[in-house]
């Protein structure tokens, strides 16, 4: 059994007591590198290369697959060259289903690759093949730029949430951002279950490493008192 009190979390079983920055380094030793990086992406440099494979990943990662099934998916359809809209567009239905199916991504390749496709081309379209467009478009409003993605076949709200976990390190109207998936992680780990609290636990730079910890520690199955028994 378990018990928050305040800053800390007590154990009965074991008598283990932490405050929210222990278990918060914990987390970020352990876990604490963001999807986006593990890909090999930097939203941060908010140019439409990055922007583009990370609006991929995102559907991508939006489905019911594995997070590791669904990066490996998105680094496949970079290494075939198709890095911005536009050559998304113009790639052919069967090579990206040939390209889903050999990362793994074999379940949910054909009705994948069309989303794919689809959403490329009204990216291209709409856009210009360029994500900042749809933020200026939204008026750099945090609701409308939420709406405008949820326009993309293949992008529903977990994936809206998903991409602007980590969009938020260059859209700042964005921060501070925490969906209801990373609160619920927090609230388990005795931490702040607010957006404007874990940003002041963890402070802007490292909020969007925080919350994919807490995303991985919840896919892990991890608690905050077995990474803190592991580090004594």
């Amino acid at each position: 059994m378990r018990w928050a009190f305040g800053r800390g979390i007590w154990d009965r079983r074991h008598a283990i007591t932490a405050t929210q920055t222990d278990i918060r380094a914990a987390l970020l030793r352990r876990h604490g590198t963001t999807f986006a990086a593990e890909l090999g992406v930097d939203p941060a440099r908010n140019t439409p290369v990055p922007l583009f494979r990370w609006f991929c990943a995102a559907l991508l990662m939006s489905a019911p697959i594995s997070a590791k099934i669904a990066l490996a998916a998105a680094r496949a359809l970079a290494e075939a060259g198709w890095t911005t809209a536009g050559k998304m567009a113009d790639s052919r239905w069967k090579d990206r289903v040939k390209v889903l199916n050999g990362a793994g991504y074999g379940r949910y390749d054909e009705r994948t690759a069309r989303m794919l496709g689809e959403a490329a081309e009204m990216l291209r379209d709409r856009y210009g093949g360029d994500l900042r467009l749809l933020r200026a478009r939204a008026g750099r409003d945090p609701q409308a730029e939420r709406r405008l993605l949820k326009q993309f076949k293949g992008i529903g709200d977990v994936g809206a949430d998903i991409f602007l976990r980590e969009v938020q390190t260059a859209w700042d109207e964005l921060h501070p951002f925490a969906d209801g998936r990373v609160l619920k992680a927090a609230h388990e780990f005795g931490l702040p279950d607010t957006a404007e609290g874990l940003a002041g636990l963890a402070g802007q730079d490292d909020l969007p490493r925080l919350l994919a910890a807490l995303i991985r520690a919840d896919l892990a199955g991890d608690t905050a008192e077995d990474m803190l028994r592991a580090e004594r």
